[in-house]
């Protein structure tokens, strides 16, 4: 058997609920995976049609462009769901809204029906908003909270495509262990859930992998005594990026900077997910006022920089964060450095260069149009409150 990439454990949903330790037992160690990786699909974009509207504003322009060009941008479409008496009682967001075309409201001329096109924001908590009773409707607004109008009802009209089927997971070149192996000396067919841990070539845990229903084996062609097993997986699988990623982390947490530079965007996200998972528990921070070197050579996107920073405070393979909110997380101290601390950024430019600035109103906040941070205002963050002292070089 060679060097296992994966081990196979039992696993019990309750016990893992309630946070219980040391209930698995290792059913296998397995020297790869088949079908393990696969990144999620695009956002489903569907078409609305925004029934009994009041167009105003921006959307009105825009309709007045769709009309002479077949289809105009609308960014951030927003629904303010309102209740009989017209107070908002929810919001619904259509991300990347795009105007298709309009038409008079066979209910009342004076109004259009408007067909849109879009993507449902993952936060919103159903497919499309229902009118309440009585309601008038719905109050649209733009971007940054700027009235579009009203509509009365809305209707999605395109066909949700049914979900595609997943190959299982294949574990290939399982040596069995314990209950497993007693189990299918037994012949038996039940053989229950498990869980996929990657591992380093010390046998340490790196990352949870995968779960699912452990469901066939077959001898395997990579030796005598190992078995090959299928996996019915109901957790997500780890995205393609992971692949590298772990295969980096192979002799457990790096002991060399810079290795996630190898990575696309991608693969730095997932890095900041690895560093997370393997950072260390119950260290003392660095007293405040402490400098940081932050490494900046690398710095070509946002998730760079944070891969960077974890470096910078906690080493190869560090974690400091790996957005916004973490980062303040990480600033209130126990994450390995207590603010205020000081951090010397080398080869800023490349930051500067790789982060923007970005063209844009200057209404228009990064949250509002869902882009990542330029570099100004990644500066500006740092600073802010006098957390971060930062001397750029």
């Amino acid at each position: 058997m060679g060097a296992p990439k994966y081990v196979l454990l039992s696993y019990d949903r309750q016990a893992e609920f309630e946070g219980e330790e040391g209930y698995e037992e290792t059913w296998a160690w397995c020297e790869d995976a088949e079908d393990l990786f696969a990144d999620p699909p695009p956002p489903l974009r569907q078409v609305y049609d925004l029934l009994g509207c009041a167009p105003e504003g921006q959307l009105s322009e825009a309709l007045t462009r769709a009309r002479a060009e077949g289809t105009a941008s609308l960014g951030t479409l927003t629904l303010e769901i309102l209740d009989k008496t017209g107070a908002a009682v929810g919001e619904w967001h259509l991300d990347q809204a795009l105007l298709l075309g309009d038409r008079p409201c066979a209910r009342d001329l004076t109004l259009r029906d408007v067909t849109i096109e879009g993507t449902a924001l993952d936060r919103d908590p159903y497919e499309y908003p229902r009118r309440p009773p009585l309601s008038p409707g719905y109050r649209l607004l733009g971007p940054h909270g700027e009235p579009h109008g009203t509509c009365r009802d809305l209707a999605c009209t395109s066909e949700v495509p049914d979900e595609p089927t997943e190959p299982p997971l294949r574990l290939l070149g399982c040596s069995p262990q314990g209950a497993l192996r007693r189990a299918l000396d037994a012949g038996e067919e039940d053989l229950g859930h498990a869980k996929v841990l990657r591992i380093d070539t010390s046998g340490r845990p790196v990352q949870s992998a995968a779960e699912g229903e452990l469901r066939a084996w077959i001898p395997s062609a990579r030796g005598p005594g190992l078995v090959d097993l299928t996996l019915d997986l109901w957790s997500e699988r780890p995205p393609v990026a992971a692949g590298q990623v772990w295969d980096l982390w192979a002799e457990g947490r790096p002991t060399e900077s810079n290795l996630w530079a190898q990575c696309d965007q991608a693969g730095r996200e997932f890095w900041l997910r690895t560093a997370l998972d393997n950072r260390e528990h119950g260290g003392q921070d660095r007293p405040p006022g402490t400098t940081y070197h932050l490494d900046g050579r690398h710095i070509t996107d946002l998730p760079g920089f944070f891969c960077a920073l974890g470096e910078a405070v906690n080493g190869p393979g560090g974690y400091f964060g790996w957005g916004l909110d973490a980062l303040d997380d990480c600033l209130m101290g126990r994450w390995g450095a207590a603010p205020p601390l000081r951090l010397v950024w080398h080869d800023s430019e490349v930051a500067r260069r790789q982060l923007g600035p970005t063209q844009v109103t200057p209404q228009a906040t990064p949250q509002a149009l869902h882009r990542p941070l330029d570099f100004q205002e990644l500066l500006a963050f740092l600073t802010e409150g006098d957390r971060v002292d930062v001397h750029l070089a």
